[in-house]
């Protein structure tokens, strides 16, 4: 007599239990969400040139994004909403930004997260243009970028070899200045090196393909040229560049950045007008 209503009962204990369990389970699952989300929306706030020095926080709950702090021009408390709503699953911000015209955000005691970033960003492309670059030798140079200001250290096979590297870094977008430390290696050392370059350069062909994309990546790092309007095709070692660029300068200068890569055997720029 007392079997169902027991049965009943353990029944709707365990449903219970479950229930709770997935509340729990779509609790984690959700601060979770809202974590990645406030993480996305304050990175960007850290990377943004306009909003780097602001004062600013980010709570998420639920897709409702709460945005507080100061910032010193209206536009800027929009630029925040506006990168929130960007955000996916964000569905509404409640921009709680004060503007406040003379404000001034606290002097920092060290280097913040987009410059860090910015400074790794120009390392790596002043690396690669080396890496790619036929006249020197990347593996015995080392990069570091300080606020803009790139070193160069460790060794160059010839003062032309230094010289190249320094203006190849010059050229690269975001570099404010360079102090070249490289030394130049001994003429027996170089001479050895050179040797083993150019027997390595004669046993093997590279691919056109891989030609086009370091001549164009080389093209958009550069600071002086505008490497998106610049088409780039290889045939057979042979580079052709398409496009219009704004002065002889600046076609000059494509045209030897892009002899500079290694594996190319020469320049068409016929179709590179100014």
């Amino acid at each position: 007599m007392y079997n169902q209503p027991r049965t009943l009962l353990i029944a709707t204990g365990m449903a219970l239990s479950m229930a709770a369990m997935g509340a729990s389970a779509n609790s984690v699952a959700q601060g979770i969400t809202d974590a990645r989300q406030e993480a996305q929306i304050w990175t960007t706030y850290t990377l943004s040139p306009y909003l780097s020095a602001s004062d600013l926080s980010v709570t998420v709950h639920e897709g409702l994004a709460i945005l507080s702090g100061k910032v010193n021009e209206e536009v800027n408390k929009d630029l925040a909403k506006q990168i929130a709503l960007g955000v996916s699953g964000i569905q509404k911000v409640d921009n709680q930004i004060v503007v406040q015209a003379d404000f001034s955000p606290p002097a920092a005691t060290a280097r913040g997260y987009s410059e860090v970033v910015e400074d790794a960003s120009i390392s790596a492309a002043v690396k690669s243009k080396l890496i790619w670059s036929k006249y020197t030798d990347a593996q015995a140079v080392a990069v570091e970028t300080l606020a803009g200001k790139v070193t160069l250290t460790g060794l160059a096979e010839s003062a032309k070899a230094k010289e190249l590297a320094g203006r190849m870094a010059m050229n690269t977008r975001g570099v404010v200045s360079v102090d070249n430390q490289l030394k130049v290696a001994s003429t027996a050392s170089n001479l050895t090196a050179t040797a083993k370059q150019t027997s390595a350069a004669a046993s093997q062909e590279i691919a056109d393909s891989w030609i086009t994309a370091k001549v164009k990546s080389t093209l958009l790092y550069s600071s002086n040229v505008s490497g998106a309007d610049v088409g780039v095709s290889t045939d057979a070692g042979v580079v052709s560049l398409t496009g219009t660029l704004s002065s002889g300068a600046e076609q000059a200068l494509a045209i030897e950045l892009a002899d500079n890569v290694r594996g190319v055997k020469s320049v068409n720029a016929q179709a590179l007008s100014f």
